[in-house]
């Protein structure tokens, strides 16, 4: 599941997930929390309310750090975790494990460098984490949290056939190029947002207008007023094998 912002991507994954574990037959689900608390952010609060609403395990990237009383809990939880190649001494992990029917789940968490804030090298980093991971798990899922297109199709091209699936995250918007590459690897560029359909992605839309008009704004609040939409994707994985048969996007709109 893609970014879940804010009090309305809450209030609609506690609407939504629940059904759409029961319609797909849904093992795992794994979403990206950084922008789940007031639309900057995670705090431990508003991460345990998505693992009652049916969340299994939690990423995050850039803004995963904004709510400094979280750290301790990044540090101390083996759900929740940030970008693997941030520098070395940044709380938390970039790399966990949850079980699923008795077989465990990998899952990598990496961000982009292009157009983002200065991190390690993605591929390197991933390299790193594959050789750790593997060995605790066969089915393993990757995170990119990244703004160009073209680096995360890189990421899922050098990661085909080595892991199950590689999403994308930090947009906001959806992706319409889910596929299985080659090597067995489901792919999409990204999933998209799971929170308010008006606004600017996910925030009011006046405070971004003003910043890109004038360059001085204040701080963004997330688009309380409106409707709601779901983003996310199914995908089914052979367990044996460790990877991908078929990925299905959905993109639910107009959710009030």
């Amino acid at each position: 599941m893609g970014d879940v912002v804010g009090s309305p991507g809450r209030e609609t994954l506690k609407r939504c997930l629940p059904l759409a574990r029961d319609q797909y037959k849904i093992d795992a689900c794994i979403a990206n929390g950084e922008n789940a608390a007031g639309g900057f952010g995670l705090t431990a609060q508003t991460a345990e309310e998505m693992f009652e609403t049916g969340v299994d395990f939690i990423t995050s990237g850039n803004h995963i750090l904004d709510k400094r009383d979280f750290r301790t809990y990044l540090e101390s939880s083996d759900r929740v975790i940030r970008p693997v190649n941030y520098p070395p001494g940044v709380p938390g992990r970039g790399t966990g494990t949850f079980s699923v029917n008795g077989s465990a789940i990998g899952v990598i968490n990496v961000m982009g460098r292009t157009f983002m804030p200065p991190v390690d090298d993605p591929f390197r980093a991933v390299d790193v984490a594959l050789a750790n991971l593997s060995a605790q798990a066969r089915v393993i899922v990757v995170d990119v949290h990244a703004e160009a297109t073209s680096e995360k199709v890189a990421l899922g091209r050098y990661l085909d056939g080595k892991v199950a699936a590689v999403y994308g995250t930090h947009t906001h918007v959806q992706t319409a190029d889910e596929q299985i590459l080659p090597g067995g690897t489901a792919y999409i560029s990204d999933l998209g947002m799971t929170g308010p359909t008006e606004g600017i992605i996910g925030m009011e839309s006046e405070a971004v207008l003003d910043r890109f008009i004038t360059g001085f704004s204040e701080r963004f609040s997330v688009e309380k007023a409106g409707t709601k939409q779901f983003c996310a994707a199914v995908v089914t994985i052979d367990m044996d094998s460790g990877r991908a048969t078929e990925i299905k996007r959905i993109f639910q709109r107009g959710i009030a």
